[in-house]
């Protein structure tokens, strides 16, 4: 029976029944130690008990916080027999996490989507429930793999319960109940059966403060209230409780106490096998048991509460817990548990030590654990006698520090392993992983110039690979300077890279020769490729050599503006990632897709990536990059004329990202008429340190019509001379056109609009066509030739019409009825079917469009089956249609 609790289980009871339902949910129980968390756990399990609700269980045990996914290895054992239904990066993933495979890979969130698919499949036999209690204690992997999997499953009949303290365990969207006090009358109720004089009881409730285990504590008689320094926290107080009763019980006792607290894991035979060690066995927690601190099975020796194991624990002597650990680690037949314990008795430097520490590293890194990675690496380098070995382990724990996420223990690792290196041979092997934890929290310039100034000590065959991420830091930073030092600095080794040595160009707008070495760098470095977005690029220090060499080839071709090949670079590199799980890098390559689309006027696919892309970056905790997805769809905005949205999605144009933005503002503003905010906003960019950015040349086109309309062509000369010159180099048709475009505004030239509309025929960007159409139309009408003006206005129109481009339409329409033709004023746009759909029912419906069982669309978009089906159905309502047939029917595009 649980007393005052009836909101609380209420709330659980919703989640079971919700996920009954086909509701998929999480929560998480919040509040102090002994507040009741684990109680209301017991309380889910018992409502589910005899249902058709399958249970998991698992719990955070503190001396496993370190160890990898030792969480979900409790969870995931009794259903092990059904890994091999999953896709097969997932199920090796999974199997790995029990020991029973290879490598996980490389992405921390594959074992999440592995969590995910594995649940969900379940659920499609009944509702499952998992249980995780104490989260505040599970070792990161795990707490990143069941946060992922309660995120993202939505459609299914799972749950996910957890409880967690204070401090520990952050959930953000996962909605929290907090278990309140005790009322003083729900409190008596508690203590009715314990016998307790009024006045006793009364002491009991007053200093309990509402806590139940403080109650039942308290009332067993020993109650250390206060210290010297006054009254203690609640916890504090039953803790110190649970230490007096402790010192009460013979020493044989204690010591099996301890021993059990010490091992933690609840491995039965391997306690056994230390208790025996040391004299003592299972037989010796009798007064323990009738204390009711602990409670022995057949198969298991268990604490009562977390606090009585930290209380047998903390309060033994030093030498004992040594002596503990020491046997302990002699019983283990686990490498990773033996090395555990022998580093809990440690307590001086110790190579052997250090090895099988860093051994073990290696082992959690490979299962995609880098933070239990970075851990053991950072306490090997503890136990490391030699200095340059101890910077070696410093350095080896950064990057995995910072593939977990933590950017700031990163920078912490390799400070410490600079400190202890100190010699330029170790500091210039430290500079890759120094320059990718600078960039990770937003030092660019930074991260750059280190590089740079370390390459000159770096092994001869690091040199090119450092430069080359040099400069692609500093192209995205501003930090012209550094770009050029990287190149002379290449130069002067006797070696060249035609990234370094194009970007260098650019900077300095020689773009005749900088272009075409970008072209070439692509060219060698594209068979194989994968791709990055060019604000977020690839590492060397964290990346391997032929990723982050085929990554900088999408970046290459993104600074380019080569949409054809960014788009088979990214479309490639996604297709890989989908198919191997890798969750934590798809934000970045749908980015770029999303930016392709939107060139293309494909605005509902891009939006449809970047919806898809913002919602993992959430799942994964990649909140940075939400800003910069934004601001490709501010574009898309910018277009329609929207400028409440253009301005929210547009961001801060301080960095590299935000020119995006500050591009797609230019643009709405030329669509509104606000001519010399256009000039004021580029010309001052013009003056930055980004000026040199592909996004902001190209916005020239946008600088010359402003000066144009304004009947200022003087401040629109130096904007086409770059236009023009990097349309030149760039050998790109659509550059090309608009080029030819500004120049026949200029000029005044038909033969320049000529031109430019053959130009556009042979490239994919449908507004800037319509731009010129409505240029030449109007240039035509000026020159009394209206009957010419007409078809290209219509066409025009026509385009402006279906990508909802209001203010261009608007002026598409007072242009043809200027030509004598009647035109109905704001004719909305052909309507169109896939309008009626959500982001994520338009990707469903297209993979389906393509031939896609259920199960194959919701391996590529890292969903369930039976979400997608959720999604389908929804789809052909709105659509109008019943099955797969009757959608191919429809002839969407």
């Amino acid at each position: 029976m649980l007393y005052g609790r009836a909101s609380e289980q209420a709330a659980v009871e919703k989640l079971v029944e919700a996920a009954r339902a086909g509701h998929s949910g999480g929560l998480v129980l919040r509040g102090e130690a002994g507040i009741g968390k684990s109680a209301l756990l017991d309380r889910a399990a018992a409502y589910c008990a005899g249902s058709d609700v399958r249970v998991l269980r698992a719990a955070g045990v503190e001396p496993e916080a370190d160890l990898a996914f030792a969480g979900l290895v409790q969870l995931l054992w009794p259903v092990q027999d059904q890994f091999g239904a999953l896709p097969a990066p997932q199920a090796d993933a999974l199997r790995a996490v029990l020991g029973s495979g290879g490598p996980a890979g490389q992405d921390r969130f594959l074992s999440g989507l592995a969590v995910m698919t594995l649940l969900a499949r379940l659920a499609g036999d009944g509702p499952v429930l998992c249980l995780v209690d104490d989260a505040h204690w599970l070792d990161q992997a795990t707490a990143d793999a069941l946060l992922f999997a309660a995120r993202r499953l939505t459609d299914e009949r799972a749950a996910l319960l957890f409880a967690a303290r204070e401090e520990g365990f952050a959930a953000p969207g996962l909605p929290e109940v907090r278990p309140s006090r005790l009322s003083r009358e729900d409190a008596a109720r508690l203590l009715e059966h314990r016998g307790l004089p009024p006045a006793e009881r009364d002491q009991v409730i007053a200093e309990s403060d509402g806590n139940p285990l403080a109650l039942l504590e308290f009332s067993a008689g020993r109650r250390p209230y206060h210290t010297a320094a006054g009254p203690m926290p609640v916890a504090d107080r039953v803790l110190s409780s649970f230490r007096s009763r402790i010192a009460l019980l013979p020493g044989r006792t204690r010591l099996m106490m301890l021993t059990a607290a010490a091992e933690g894991r609840g491995d039965l035979p391997m306690l056994l096998r230390a208790a025996a060690a040391l004299g003592v066995g299972p037989e010796d927690l009798a007064e323990a048991e009738e204390a009711r601190l602990v409670e022995v099975s057949a198969t298991a020796i268990a604490f009562r509460h977390p606090l009585i194991r930290t209380a047998a624990y903390q309060g033994a002597p030093l030498a004992e817990r040594i002596a503990v650990h020491r046997v302990l680690a002699d019983a283990a037949t686990d490498d990773d548990c033996r090395v555990r314990h022998r580093a809990a008795a440690a307590t001086s430097p110790d190579e052997d030590l250090a090895a099988d520490l860093s051994a073990a590293a290696g082992r959690a890194r490979d299962r995609a654990a880098f933070a239990a990675a970075a851990g053991l690496w950072e306490q090997a380098a503890a136990f490391t006698p030699s200095p340059s070995d101890r910077a070696a382990r410093l350095a080896r724990a950064a990057s995995p520090a910072l593939l977990s996420g933590h950017a700031g223990h990163a920078a912490d690792l390799v400070r410490r392993a600079e400190e202890t290196a100190g010699d330029p041979a170790s500091l210039a092997a430290l500079a890759g992983t120094r320059a990718a934890v600078e960039f990770e929290r937003g030092e660019g310039g930074r991260a750059a110039r280190v590089l740079v100034e370390r390459a000159a000590a770096a092994d001869p065959a690091r040199v090119t690979p450092m430069l080359r991420t040099a400069a692609g830091y500093a192209w995205l930073c501003g930090e012209a300077e550094v770009i050029r030092r990287a190149d002379a600095l290449l130069a002067g080794m006797g070696g060249q890279d035609p990234m370094v040595q194009g970007l260098a160009r650019l900077v300095d707008d020689d773009y005749a020769r900088g272009l075409p070495l970008l072209r070439r760098f692509v060219a060698q470095a594209s068979p194989g490729p994968a791709a990055r977005t060019p604000d977020t690029p690839p590492e060397d220090a964290i990346t391997p050599p032929e990723d982050a060499t085929a990554r900088w080839a999408a970046f290459c071709a993104m600074v380019l503006a080569d949409d054809d090949t960014a788009s088979a670079l990214a479309t490639a590199e996604a297709a890989r990632l989908r198919e191997q799980g890798l969750v934590g890098a798809l934000p970045q390559v749908l980015q770029d897709l999303a930016g392709v689309r939107v060139q293309a006027g494909r605005h509902r696919d891009a939006e449809a990536f970047v919806a898809e892309a913002v919602r993992l970056a959430c799942d994964t905790g990649m909140h940075r990059r939400v800003t910069r997805l934004h601001a490709v769809l501010a574009r898309v905005a910018a277009i329609e004329g929207d400028e409440e949205r253009c301005v929210r999605l547009a961001g801060d144009p301080a960095d590299a990202g935000g020119m995006t933005g500050l591009a797609a503002l230019c643009l709405l503003d030329l669509g509104l008429g606000r001519h010399e905010r256009v000039l004021e906003r580029l010309e001052a960019a013009e003056k930055g340190p980004l000026r040199h950015l592909t996004g902001l040349v190209t916005a020239g086109a946008e600088q010359v019509e402003a000066a144009v309309r304004l009947g200022l062509p003087e401040r629109a000369e130096e904007p086409l001379r770059r236009l023009e010159a990097w349309a030149r180099a760039g050998g790109q048709p659509w550059a090309e056109a608009v080029s030819a475009r500004c120049r026949a505004l200029l000029g005044d030239d038909e033969d320049d609009y000529l031109r430019a509309l053959a130009a556009h025929r042979r490239a994919d960007r449908p507004f800037e066509q319509a731009r010129t159409e409505l240029a030449y139309g109007e240039w035509l009408r000026r020159a009394l030739r209206r009957s010419d003006a007409r078809a290209p206005l219509r066409a025009a129109l026509r385009t402006f019409e279906r990508l909802r481009a209001a203010p261009w339409r608007a002026r598409a329409e007072a242009e043809l009825r200027a030509t004598g033709e009647s035109v109905v004023a704001a004719r909305p746009a052909a309507a169109d079917p896939l309008e009626r759909l959500t982001p994520q029912e338009l990707q469903v419906v297209r993979l389906a469009m393509d031939g896609g069982t259920s199960r194959e669309i919701a391996a590529h978009l890292f969903l369930s089956p039976r979400t997608v089906e959720h999604h389908l159905y929804r789809a052909y309502r709105k659509l109008g249609v019943r099955s797969r047939r009757e959608l191919a029917r429809l002839g969407l595009t």
